[in-house]
Formats: structure tokens, sequence, C-alpha cells
């Protein structure tokens, strides 16, 4: 399966516009981002678990990362809440699932294969002192990517202008960026070469971005175990 395969075009996408899609486990389903590969994927993915619903125990061979947006994630390593940000790399294992159901953004084999930092972060608790209105969490940074979380007041302005492509994901609030409106739950993702300028609602934005990434883009291995999303 190719879905927004072509990381050369600008791509938004309001997931609470997009079906949701039967996964392979029952009671966990998907609302697909990009993707290259069928069950075995390069995916960006909106992933939700019904309560008491589990997917099978697999090894995450490219690695893994995501958000907790909604209710409690949970694995054998513990209970993440809402506002978690996990970094699971190529080697790791775990089962996930959820008590009361939870929602999730993920994402797959985008790691370096040599990775094998794994870690949890509470956003919100990892949050700069504003300036000019904006607060940044640094959740992740390395020679491929920088992973962040931003607070921006009412009316802030947002601007990045880092190489390697840009994305984001709007968690809460609003925001208008080359004349589009985003919106809670908007996904945007920008080509190598083009800078982000955008400006908070009247309620504010947060929003997780990562950069310079998509000069890393490729498909998974073949054979492979599959994941999460």
């Amino acid at each position: 399966m190719e879905l927004n395969e072509d990381f050369n075009q600008r791509v938004l996408i309001h997931t609470d516009e997009e079906p949701w899609r039967a996964s392979p486990m029952p009671g966990v389903e998907r609302r697909m981002l990009d993707r290259i590969g069928d069950e075995v994927a390069r995916a960006t993915t909106i992933v939700r678990y019904a309560p008491g619903s589990k997917f099978s125990a697999h090894t995450h061979s490219g690695g893994e990362e995501f958000i907790v947006l909604e209710g409690v994630f949970q694995d054998e390593h513990g209970d993440f809440p809402a506002g978690t940000y996990v970094r699971n790399p190529p080697t790791t294992s775990h089962t996930p699932g959820s008590d009361q159901g939870c929602t999730i953004f993920v994402k797959l084999w985008q790691f370096d294969m040599d990775d094998r930092k794994q870690f949890r972060k509470d956003m919100n608790a990892s949050l700069s002192q504003p300036e000019n209105g904006v607060a940044t969490a640094n959740l992740h940074e390395d020679e491929r990517e920088a992973v962040t979380y931003r607070a921006l007041d009412p009316g802030a302005h947002l601007t990045v202008s880092d190489a390697g492509g840009i994305e984001l994901l709007v968690l809460q609030g609003t925001a208008t960026e080359n004349g589009q409106n985003l919106r809670k739950g908007s996904w945007l993702r920008l080509p190598d070469g083009q800078s982000l300028s955008a400006i908070a609602g009247a309620e504010g934005a947060r929003i997780w971005m990562k950069t310079g990434h998509l000069r890393f883009a490729r498909p998974p291995s073949a054979g492979m175990q599959s994941s999460t999303a």
C-alpha cells in the first residue's frame, strides 16, 4: 500500500475527517496518514484502542515513536497517559493495549537503525518558559531529526525553516498556516525546502513537530514483523 508516499509534496489532513479502518486485531482501528507497505510499513497513523483491546506481542524491528492523545496506553513497561511522548527504538518489544481505551499518534520504521535510546516524556512537564508567546519542549534530537512540542499563546507566531522537511500534529487549539486553517487533529507535512509560518488562533495551540527526518524516508525491509499501526 502507498499513501502520501511522495515526500516532495505538501500534505494537510484533518484527521477527524478520515475514516477508521480495522486493523488485524479486534478492537484496534486506524486512520492512515502516510504509508509505504502493508502490515509491515513505514507508516504514520492515528490508532484507536477500544477498552480492553490489545495488540499482539511484537518487536520494533524499525523502531516506533508515539504520542498518547487520549486515554491511557498500556504495556508491560507501564501506563502512559495522554500527553506522553514515547520512543521505542529498533530491537525493543512489547504487548500494547488499553484497559480503558486510548488513542495514539504513531510513527513506524522511521528510526536510525543503530538508535537504541528508549524513553518516555511528559510533554507538558518539559515545556520551557515562553519566548514571544511560544513555550518549547525539546523531546529528542540527533543528527537526523529534531522532535519538539510547542505551546503557543493566542496570536503567537511560529516560524520554522529547518532543512530536511517539517511535520506537525495539532494537539489542541487552532492555527493558520499558508492561508489554511489548522485545528485539533490536523496533520501537516512540508517537504524539504519549505518553511513553516503559523499563527495561533484565539485559543492558542499545542503542536507536536518533527523536522529534518524526510531526508531519510525509506520503506521498511521485507520480512520483518508488523507493529501497532
